[in-house]
């Protein structure tokens, strides 16, 4: 891997199109155990500039100088809560734009770089309401009123982020020393109703602003006294942590781990990249040096510190538990995972060590410190409403909302067109073109640009769902070697401006809208989509969508039959059930077995 050369596979272009889709998978599978992506690391020197000299040093000057503080005193702000408020509101704007999360190359996004703003300030561009049911949302185009409402957001986070703090009550009876005091209550009022306004017309401008965190956060530091604040924040990353931890036991996170070190230029040995695998290059499910790096360093670590943060009455327990979440953090960082969500990241590092060092347990800021039973438990009821949901019904809430970030049980999807159809996108009203387009105006070669997209898809096959949803391209066309495969996530990204490896942000209603501006024929786009896996079913919920005559077909396939597949799938199609397809109007035979599920509604 070069600075500014990329690490391209071993192959001739032009040849290397030609052959079968699963042989180009498993040749492009065997060079990522190696190369990852193969991203130059210009690309990776671009994000650590943006993240410590925008993101964290533009952070720190925002929040100390507009609170009276110096910034090169680090020891004096550290710990001062108007800081840690600044810095989540710091974090939500620039989430909001669109330049911290899912921004750059590593996101899908080549040239530009920046989709967020590009599109959500701009009237024609595709909108997607989360609920059909709610009144005054009705449409898959923003208007001028959503551009207005989306601009105000932006300009109803930055007036509490400039403004300085102002000393409550509650704060001075705390801290009777503090004199910077809290971010006012009252400025934050507008920040909320705008993005639950703007949440119930767009799902993507909430879920990139991260609302299923940082509304909550907005909302303890405007309704509570300053203890009790402080103890639903630890409360609320607790639940964010646990939540993660919780969704990656089961079969997906193994997956997850081989391909995220093989991608990570933090690792620089390829001995330890490729020991994360079976039996390189014969057999690339993970190795049980995967599976521990997933459920110990991750599922275990990611449950039981923060439970030691919450409830430890030991100060040297309480830093040795920071020290171990904040060293998680920086390993992800260090992975630079797809949708780099590095700002994400560095806050919660820092919320670590502010909220239960700066303010510990055993100094009055502990659970059993809170001013009434009654509010713990109507915190904990709103806080893990939506993840106990979300894991139960998948198809209702958000995998963001649900707490399983990177857990590997996503929302997942291809889209093939038939040669000759992705160019027919150009119609749709966006800031950006096609991923292909992209990379050609980056500097890519044409024929090297297209085996760069063909990497994105051989890293879906990689995960448990890349083998269903393969499985299903296998068996709906024949001429799947002649199509243009695509990962849904990148071209989500390029159609909204957004993508957090979130399938609901590219179902049938993006297909829709899609269609609606584009009008492909019947076969001429085929999308392969497939739902969450609900905690307490062994299986998952598969679509197939042929863009012009909605969904085709509807079924299920086993978990455990995607996880032990290759991800060329040597032994042929994964067993599925179909539950309903449109051609019969009534469940179909099975295709390997059955799972005893009934229509599917």
């Amino acid at each position: 891997m070069g600075f500014v050369q990329p690490d391209s596979p071993p192959v001739d272009p032009v040849t290397f199109m030609q052959k079968p889709l699963m042989e180009r998978m498993k040749e492009l599978a065997v060079f990522w155990v190696e190369h990852g992506f193969g991203s130059p690391r210009m690309i990776h020197t671009i994000y650590l500039v943006k993240l410590v000299v925008c993101y964290a040093f533009g952070g720190v000057l925002v929040a100390t100088l507009t609170s009276g503080l110096s910034p090169w005193d680090v020891g004096n702000w550290w710990n001062e809560p108007v800081v840690y408020e600044k810095f989540v509101l710091w974090t939500v704007l620039l989430e909001t734009i669109g330049v911290a999360g899912s921004w750059g190359p590593l996101a899908g996004h080549f040239k530009p770089m920046t989709g967020g703003i590009r599109f959500w300030a701009r009237p024609g561009t595709i909108r997607l309401r989360p609920w059909r049911r709610v009144p005054f949302t009705a449409g898959d185009r923003r208007t001028l009123f959503d551009v207005v409402l989306y601009l105000a957001l932006i300009v109803a986070v930055l007036v509490p982020l400039v403004l300085p703090g102002v000393v409550t009550t509650s704060l001075h009876e705390a801290l009777p020393d503090n004199t910077s005091g809290l971010v006012n209550p009252v400025l934050l009022i507008p920040a909320m109703v705008l993005l639950i306004l703007i949440g119930l017309r767009d799902k993507t401008i909430f879920l990139a602003a991260r609302g299923e965190q940082y509304l909550p956060a907005l909302f303890i530091f405007s309704a509570l006294p300053f203890v009790d604040m402080i103890i639903a924040l630890k409360l609320l990353i607790v639940v964010v942590w646990v939540g993660a931890g919780v969704s990656k036991i089961g079969y997906h996170f193994s997956l997850v781990v081989p391909p995220m070190v093989s991608n990570s230029p933090g690792v620089p040995f390829r001995w330890i990249k490729r020991a994360h695998y079976r039996d390189v290059p014969r057999d690339l499910r993970p190795s049980h040096l995967a599976s521990l790096m997933a459920h110990v360093g991750g599922s275990f670590v990611e449950i039981v510190a923060p439970l030691i943060l919450l409830f430890s009455p030991y100060p040297w327990l309480s830093v040795a538990a920071a020290v171990v979440m904040v060293a998680f953090h920086l390993f992800i960082i260090s992975t630079f995972p797809l949708a780099v969500p590095l700002e994400w990241n560095v806050l919660f590092a820092y919320a670590a060590t502010f909220l239960f060092l700066g303010f510990p347990n055993h100094s009055g800021y502990a659970v059993w410190d809170i001013s009434s039973p009654w509010l713990l438990i109507a915190i904990l009821a709103g806080l893990l409403f939506f993840p106990v949901l979300g894991n139960l019904r998948p198809d209702l809430v958000s995998f963001l909302p649900s707490m399983r970030q990177y857990a590997g049980n996503w929302a997942s999807a291809l889209w093939a067109f038939a040669p000759g159809a992705e160019a027919k996108l150009d119609k749709v009203t966006r800031s950006a073109g096609n991923q292909i387009d992209q990379l050609i105006a980056f500097g890519y070669q044409p024929q090297w640009a297209e085996v760069s997209m063909q990497q994105a898809i051989a890293w879906r096959s990689m995960h448990s769902q890349g083998r269903g949803l393969f499985s299903l391209l296998l068996r709906h066309l024949p001429d799947i070697d002649t199509r243009t495969v695509r990962e849904a996530e990148f071209t989500c990204n390029s159609l909204i401006g957004f993508n957090f490896g979130d399938g609901h942000l590219h179902n049938e209603d993006l297909i829709n809208a899609v269609q609606r501006q584009v009008g492909f024929e019947p076969g001429e786009l085929i999308v392969v989509w497939v739902e969450s896996q609900p905690v307490h079913r062994d299986y998952q919920e598969y679509k197939v969508i042929d863009a012009a005559l909605g969904v085709i077909e509807r079924g299920t396939w086993k978990v455990a039959d995607a996880v032990n597949e290759q991800p060329w799938l040597p032994n042929g199609p994964i067993p599925t059930r179909v539950t309903w397809s449109r051609a019969a109007e009534q469940p179909k035979a099975d295709h390997g077995h059955d799972v005893g599920m009934g229509m599917l509604t």
